[in-house]
């Protein structure tokens, strides 16, 4: 299983990115999706998670009204759009994969990572 994190970079406060997971080496539309952050110092976060149809998602609060997550199961895809960047979104962004779902599923229960992308925003 391979998930493949692109789309990072250095953007201005109010910028946006797209970030792109491309998974392979699993049927991807039985698995459940998510993205993390990890900022220095700190723990792994959620930050946005995806069902396996895409018929439902789950956000931390911190991505609420400025990032949205959508996945092309026929590209075997996920995505997520970030708009209106904060210093604070500073971090290495990671997507996983996992076979269950729920609101509010546990890190620990992903159980494929990706290596991350770098996503730096400048104030």
């Amino acid at each position: 299983v391979q998930l493949v994190e692109s789309g990072g970079g250095l953007v201005q406060a109010g910028g946006s990115l797209r970030l792109s997971c491309a998974a392979s080496g699993l049927t991807f539309s039985n698995y459940a999706m998510g993205w993390f952050r990890q900022a220095p110092g700190k723990e792994r976060e959620l930050v946005y998670a995806i069902s396996n149809s895409g018929g439902s998602t789950y956000y931390a609060d911190s991505a609420k009204g400025r990032f949205t997550i959508s996945r092309d199961n026929a590209k075997n895809t996920m995505y997520l759009q970030m708009n209106s960047l904060k210093p604070e979104d500073t971090a290495v962004y990671y997507c996983a994969a996992s076979r269950f779902w729920r609101l509010g599923l546990p890190r620990d229960e992903y159980e494929y990572w990706g290596q991350g992308t770098q996503v730096t925003v400048s104030s």
